[in-house]
């Protein structure tokens, strides 16, 4: 599942960054696909507190 994750978030980000090429990039694809992206990583990087991993 985490690899699935990360792979459509490079492809988000990906697809955001190729459109932010353009001369004039449509922000209708610019936007979700950053958002995409930043919600496709944030679980990633969930870690326990050290004050969590104790108890």
């Amino acid at each position: 599942m985490k690899i699935a994750r990360i792979i459509i978030s490079f492809l988000a980000i990906g697809v955001a960054l190729y459109e932010q090429s353009e001369a004039k990039p449509n922000l209708l694809i610019v936007i979700p696909a950053v958002l995409v992206f930043v919600f496709g990583m944030m679980p990633l990087f969930n870690t326990p507190k050290k004050d969590e991993a104790n108890d």
